[in-house]
Parts: C-alpha cells; sequence; structure tokens
C-alpha cells in the first residue's frame, strides 16, 4: 500500500473507534443522568405513547422549533433533511449491491447536498448578522459549522467539478469493513472531503453535535406528564426516602 492509502486506512479505524466509544460513553452518560424533577414542556401528553409520538414529531418535523422560528425551522429542517438523504445516498459505498432504496435515493441525494450546504451557509451566516445569536456564539460553533460546510462543498465538487473514481473509493471502504484495505484515489477534493469527514468522527462525542442522540434524554421531552397520579422519584433519591 501506498504511504497515503495507509495513512487513511489508520485514520478511519482511529476516527471509527472514537467515535463509536465517544458517543456510547456519552450515552450511558445521559442515561445514567438522573432527572430530580418532573419537567416535562407543557402541554405535555399523559401517556407513554403520547410522548412516543411527541418525540418522533420533534425528531422528525422539529416541532418546537416550527412554533418558534419559522424561518430557522425551514433553515434547520433543510440542513437535516439534506444530511439524511446525502447519508442515504453514502451508503452505496458501504453495500456490494446497492438494493432498491439506495438506488432510488441517489438522485434525490445529489439535491439533499445542495440544499444542506445552501441550510449551512444561511444558519452561519444567521450567527454573524443577528447581534443576539452573535452574543452566544463561541468559536466551536464556528469551526463546527465550517468543519460541516467543507465536507458538503468538497462533496459537491467531485460531483460537478473534480470526478473522481466511485467504484475504487467503494473498493475502499468495502476493504476497511472486511479488513482487506484497498488503494485510495489520490484526487485532492476526495482527500479533502475524508479527512474532514474523520475529523468529525473524532470530534462529534464532544461537540454540541450531541444534541442528535441527547434530545431523546431530555426530561422536558421523554417526561409523561403525570405528576398527580404517580410520584416521580429519581433512583438516587429513592435510597434517602426510605
Amino acid at each position: 500500500m501506498s504511504f497515503l492509502t495507509t495513512f487513511y486506512v489508520a485514520l478511519f479505524y482511529l476516527a471509527t473507534v472514537l467515535f463509536v466509544l465517544g458517543l456510547a460513553r456519552k450515552i450511558t452518560q445521559y442515561a445514567k443522568t438522573p432527572a430530580p424533577l418532573k419537567i416535562p414542556t407543557t402541554p405535555a401528553p399523559t401517556t407513554a405513547s403520547g410522548v412516543a409520538l411527541r418525540m418522533a414529531r420533534e425528531v422528525v418535523l422539529f416541532e418546537s422549533l416550527f412554533k418558534s422560528n419559522k424561518w430557522i425551522w425551514i433553515l434547520g429542517w433543510m440542513f437535516h433533511v439534506g444530511l439524511a438523504l446525502v447519508l442515504l445516498r453514502h451508503g452505496r459505498y458501504f453495500v456490494a449491491e446497492p438494493g432498491f432504496v439506495l438506488t432510488t435515493v441517489q438522485p434525490f441525494g445529489i439535491y439533499g447536498g445542495i440544499a444542506m450546504v445552501a441550510g449551512l451557509l444561511a444558519l452561519w451566516g444567521r450567527r454573524i448578522v443577528v447581534e443576539r445569536i452573535r452574543y452566544i456564539t463561541g468559536p466551536s460553533d464556528h469551526l463546527m459549522l465550517a468543519l460541516l460546510v467543507g465536507i458538503g462543498i468538497s462533496g459537491l465538487g467531485m460531483k460537478f467539478v473534480a470526478h473522481t473514481d466511485i467504484i475504487a473509493v467503494k473498493a475502499f471502504f468495502l476493504g476497511l469493513m472486511y479488513f482487506d484495505p484497498q488503494p485510495l484515489p489520490s484526487d485532492p477534493a476526495l482527500l479533502v472531503h475524508l479527512f474532514l469527514v474523520a475529523v468529525l468522527m473524532i470530534v462529534f462525542p464532544i461537540s454540541k453535535l450531541l444534541h442528535a442522540p441527547g434530545v431523546f434524554f431530555s426530561p422536558t421531552r421523554n417526561q409523561i406528564d403525570n405528576p398527580r397520579e404517580r410520584r416521580h422519584l429519581a433512583p438516587w433519591a429513592a435510597s434517602l426516602d426510605k
């Protein structure tokens, strides 16, 4: 193997380990963090099925953001839906024979990439132009937005500007999965794209992007509104209550 291939093989193995272990650690931490108070945001569901439906609306439709700010909802939905389509489109690189879903989503993934970058740039501009948002925006916010925009633009660049050998790219990632590394094309746009993706995987478990799994552990969203019917008592407080 060339030095370039060896470097990217090692980089993606390292990034995958850090991503999986770091994400597992944070999810475990979220799950073990006690919620001593009954604090669902009202009006809240009074049944478990209602909570599940509310969580689904929040995750898929961004219901609370829609009620708060329609423009930010549009931009946020553009980014997240575009990202979902892009991830589905990239699924073809990890399976030998793409099925109906992966084959059908391919053209939509291109539009998703454009929507993703457009939404990100608009949200980034908001953090610069709107004073009250600029005040609470730190360097890490700009760095994460720059990283995501860089990934999106470099990916679109390979589609519309400098094409790469996608067959070789697929062979590279399938080789990683089966611990049989294959040569990686040396196209600059591809190398930049993959490097930024690896960096994102590494920093994800220690970044604000953890709101993705974190929303499922938010007590304002995942609690049933039944304080009169059932006393809420955190596990650590139960021992003190005896």
